[in-house]
């Protein structure tokens, strides 16, 4: 009996240090609501069995606001192209819905060039690894791009293999 309850206090500590509320280098969290979310990095979760970042509901039942782990960014070298932002993320219990987003912003306004948080097309309930994406235009008159991946409401996503890639100008835009 001893031996199996340390066998399980062992097999608690190894599960629960598997999850890492540190955030991602460079990545911080924002929202209209971001203390109602854990937000962080968790083993195994990834893509390829690696590490994922993860936004986790704090409460289960309504939360109005949202939270988002984000990072923004110099948008120099895709100065005046359309730019494609892919990404991968898995969703479990989302009750109202979760995406990433872009955003392309302009020094001296509030109001961004570009922007798409796939609302409209939002990810939601349970499912398994999809990728996404969202193509925006980065006017020469950018001066920040900030991206991210945002959970709104009760729920959690992991998110992998976001990537950036400068595309044709055939290729629809996503967002306004």
């Amino acid at each position: 009996m001893k031996k199996h309850i340390i066998y399980s206090l062992l097999l608690l500590a190894v599960t629960c240090s598997l999850v890492s509320y540190d955030l991602p280098k460079g990545w911080f969290k924002a929202g209209s609501d971001p203390e109602k979310y854990d937000m962080g990095v968790e083993m195994g979760m990834g893509m390829n069995s690696k590490y994922a970042a993860t936004i986790k509901s704090l409460e289960h039942k309504k939360i109005h606001g949202f939270g988002t782990l984000m990072q923004d960014c110099s948008p120099e070298k895709y100065l005046g192209k359309r730019v494609r932002m892919t990404g991968y993320m898995r969703t479990q219990d989302v009750k109202r819905w979760a995406g990433f987003w872009f955003r392309v912003d302009q020094a001296g306004s509030k109001k961004p060039l570009a922007f798409d948080n796939m609302q409209r097309r939002a990810a939601t309930g349970t499912s398994e690894y999809t990728r996404y994406e969202i193509v925006l235009d980065v006017p020469q008159n950018a001066s920040n791009l900030a991206y991210g991946a945002l959970l709104a409401g009760p729920g959690q996503i992991w998110f992998d293999d976001i990537n950036f890639e400068i595309v044709d100008k055939n290729i629809p835009t996503t967002g306004y």
